[in-house]
């Protein structure tokens, strides 16, 4: 499909199926498309295509199947990995036209959706119901159900709710070839052969396009309580954590977070220190589950007087709060001189201080003037790992260097935004040879023709 006449051909039978004002090739128009939030992925595409159902969906893959165009599904394109960009002018499949909400059951507790739904569109229209969707991320305007389920996103609420695969009924999906999957049951037990929307999530594109997704819901707290807390030290912030939850309160969220990191959101929004303490973490904790909670939670925080130097609690949604740990993403991105290198890793609970006390030493050692800033999800040893200031030959060894580490450390190199391309020369690190041979087997099995983002994950055998 190299020479222009074929690459023609091919538009117009695109057109044929979506309409030609769903067939975008205007480079102005397809930038957004073709460059990731980070700005470090920037690739090229044949076209965007994007179709208004679950039926053109299966039109347009099975045309390409035809023809041997390669094909990139990208719902939101707010990941960091660079999973959903065309770097190889493979057709872009935008599901953000499929974007109805058929249903939210307040009884049940489920909402059956299209994959192009806004996590914040889900949310709120789950909250009219009584209701509420259980994954939650700061780029909930942007972030699609379907690329949620694709990346296996987890969050800020992972602790309580747990990650999208653990809130996921059903999927209807399309096959490389067209055919269409369709596992839609909204049962808590239906345990009929193999968990095919579990197989589905965090699959990242590479074994289909999901087109429609049916979600379990939560009860929302009836109050929260949020509380931001200086500590000294990770161990610090662990053991609060644990005694917050030990007291009988249900914790919604916990975050960590550094000096530097707030440092920069102050300077990027022009706010004040929010506490008077200057420590070298800040605890960000949402807790429910009781009608004292407040009073609880002062009394853990009380309690803890020689660790948690300066406290502030407000009744929650306390978005004031919130804005310090949401606002990271933008402002490491705003502070860079370079595009940053994110690196979304876990460790276990107790290995986290001691990577964090590596990572810098390292840094200081053989990357001097790259700048690393760190936050995330504490109370899942999940932390991402932001390093600034990184020139562009040296992105691959720093992040060699990083993966290496949390590997050591018996870490994941991927905590919750896929692998994409950004990790995919690191993949081994994380899985043996018998687990990627057996990835490679279900991957083959269902594209064979090896035309969903061919490039990522395990790559296909030669």
């Amino acid at each position: 499909m190299t020479a222009w006449s074929s690459q023609q051909s091919l538009l117009d039978e695109l057109a044929d199926i979506v309409g030609a004002s769903h067939v975008l090739t205007d480079p102005g128009v397809v930038a957004g498309y073709v460059t990731d939030w980070t700005g470090h992925w920037q690739g090229h595409t044949i076209a965007v295509v994007r179709p208004a159902d679950t039926g053109q969906v299966a039109a347009v893959l099975a045309l390409c199947s035809r023809v041997g165009v390669a094909v990139v599904p990208q719902g939101g394109n707010t990941g960091l990995v660079g999973g959903s960009i065309p770097m190889d002018g493979e057709v872009v499949l935008s599901t953000t036209r499929l974007s109805v909400i058929e249903h939210v059951d307040p009884i049940g507790r489920t909402i059956g959706a299209g994959a192009g739904v806004t996590i914040a569109r889900a949310r709120d229209t789950a909250r009219e119901h009584g209701v509420d969707l259980g994954v939650d991320l700061a780029s909930r305007e942007s972030a699609t159900l379907g690329g949620i389920v694709a990346t296996n996103a987890g969050g800020i609420r992972v602790i309580k709710n747990g990650d999208t695969r653990s809130q996921l009924l059903g999927v209807e999906a399309v096959l490389s070839d067209g055919r269409i999957l369709t596992r839609w049951k909204e049962l808590t037990k239906d345990n009929v052969g193999y968990d095919l929307p579990g197989l589905l999530a965090g699959s990242e594109g590479t074994l289909a396009v999901i087109t429609r997704v049916l979600m379990r819901l939560v009860l929302p707290p009836s109050h929260t309580q949020v509380a931001l807390a200086a500590v000294e030290s990770v161990r610090s912030a662990l053991a609060v954590v644990d005694r917050l939850e030990r007291a009988g309160l249900t914790l919604d969220a916990a975050e960590l977070m550094t000096k530097s990191g707030i440092d920069l959101v102050c300077e990027h929004h022009q706010l004040r220190p929010p506490l008077s303490a200057q420590t070298p973490f800040s605890l960000l904790v949402e807790v429910s589950g009781r009608e004292d909670a407040q009073t609880t939670l002062l009394e853990v925080l009380d309690e803890f007087d020689k660790f948690v130097l300066d406290a502030v609690v407000e009744e929650g949604p306390a978005h004031r709060l919130w804005q310090y740990r949401e606002s990271h993403t933008e402002s490491v991105g705003a502070a860079s001189s370079t595009p940053p290198v994110k690196l979304d890793i876990s460790t276990p609970l107790r290995d986290i201080e001691a990577f964090l006390n590596d990572l810098t030493t390292g840094l200081r050692r053989s990357f001097p003037g790259v700048r690393a800033i760190c936050f995330g999800h504490v109370a899942d040893g999940n932390i991402h790992v932001n390093l600034l200031d990184v020139a562009p030959a040296q992105r691959e060894t720093v992040s060699d260097f990083a993966l290496r580490l949390v590997t050591e450390h018996n870490g994941s190199i991927s905590a919750e935004h896929g692998v994409g391309r950004a990790k995919a020369p690191w993949i081994t690190l994380g899985r043996s040879p018998v687990d990627l041979d057996v990835m490679r087997s279900i991957r083959a099995a269902l594209d064979p023709a090896g035309i969903l983002n061919p490039h990522i994950l395990p790559a296909r055998s030669p």
